[in-house]
């Protein structure tokens, strides 16, 4: 009879323990009591919130990944942002490759322009700060068109990116690079006009009440057919294909060096005062929303956080790989909000420091605090 309780105690326990480990982890983290969590999921319909999680187990050689997503959508429209950097910056990568001539840390400069720079420093930069202007100079390297049909190739789709971010967005022409080599400067690139974009057939396309053009408040909803169009499916994939190249066909890859991985993740991890920028305005947490964008702490040398995070038009979203090699826990994350409480755009009247932030930062903490208790 002992024996026969201890059979179903242990039954019991090794149910218990596999119900916890199959819990939906994204859920309990949207249904904690945290204000930064609570306050949108109590008035979700004005958040737009998108969120892909990835649980990842290792059996042997295998990774093997767990999807759980909340809201996620490719037919529901948000603004991408400066999150379009990231696909720019390694089909940069893959094109020095095609290119005899360029390395890594060639210099050149865009016809017509004074800035001198390399793709390594564009990288950097791109990561770091999230600079414009790098990932323009990129644009330039590769074309829209050339953009948008290697990463369908690759089965990162829907993706549309259509234009430059900052300034010049309309001018569907590149411009040619011009590159030292042998103490002389020649040109690598010609000039392409691309396609003018067609205005996208999604949902939601349409957002607010009005928007700000000319110093002029235009009473409308601000239509975003023709921006950039980069869904949560196809961030994460392509992030996935990044960290985990060996889970996918060779036609699915990303044809980049081992040399050149190893310098785009550690430009995806490597936080900007280490790279010289100010400390104060560029703190830790500056392009790393989850965990740490609601704090100006010192992210710890055990947490790598491996993601590209975008923010305009009130939106913010982060696509991140995170790792702890202390505790020896990783998982992938990505995730979107709105936060535009009176509905108008280009007023810089956006609630990221309230609301969407926190948000985010919390969200990274309620999957991290869990998922150290799995590993436990």
């Amino acid at each position: 009879m002992k024996h026969f309780l201890l059979f179903i105690c242990l039954v019991l326990l090794f149910s218990c323990a596999q119900e916890k480990q199959n819990l939906n982890f994204l859920e309990v983290a949207l249904s904690s009591n945290d204000s930064r969590i609570k306050r949108v999921m109590d008035s979700l319909d004005n958040y737009q919130v998108q969120i892909r999680y990835t649980q990842i187990d290792r059996r042997n050689d295998s990774v093997i990944f767990t999807d759980y997503d909340f809201q996620v959508n490719d037919s529901m429209y948000f603004y991408p942002a400066s999150s379009v950097k990231f696909p720019v910056a390694v089909l940069a990568l893959e094109k020095l490759n095609q290119i005899d001539s360029l390395t890594l840390n060639t210099r050149y400069y865009i016809e017509g322009d004074t800035i001198e720079s390399t793709v390594a420093k564009d990288v950097s930069q791109i990561f770091a700060v999230s600079d414009n202007l790098a990932n323009n100079r990129l644009v330039e390297f590769l074309g829209f068109e050339a953009i948008n049909q290697n990463l369908t190739d690759k089965g990162i789709s829907p993706v549309r990116i259509s234009h430059r971010l900052g300034y010049n967005s309309d001018d569907l022409r590149t411009k040619p690079l011009i590159v030292y080599l042998n103490d002389s400067t020649t040109g690598i690139t010609k000039s392409l006009l691309d396609k003018t974009p067609k205005q996208l057939a999604v949902l939601n396309i349409k957002k607010g009440k009005g928007y700000y053009e000319n110093d002029e408040l235009i009473q409308v909803p601000f239509d975003f057919g023709l921006k950039n169009y980069y869904p949560i499916s196809s961030q994460h994939n392509l992030l996935k294909r990044v960290i985990f190249p060996e889970n996918f066909d060779a036609s699915e890859r990303f044809h980049i060096s081992n040399d050149q991985r190893e310098y785009l993740l550690k430009a995806m991890h490597t936080v900007p005062q280490k790279l010289g920028y100010d400390a104060t305005t560029y703190y830790d947490g500056y392009c790393k929303f989850f965990i740490y964008g609601d704090t100006k702490d010192t992210i710890p040398e055990h947490i790598e956080i491996y993601n590209k995070v975008g923010f305009a038009y009130g939106t913010l979203t982060d696509c991140a790989y995170i790792k702890d090699t202390e505790k020896n826990i990783d998982f992938l994350l990505t995730a979107t909000i709105l936060v535009n409480k009176d509905g108008i755009f280009n007023d810089d009247a956006y609630e990221y420091d309230e609301i969407g932030i926190p948000f985010l930062a919390q969200l990274g903490r309620e999957i991290y605090a869990q998922e150290v208790n799995r590993k436990q």
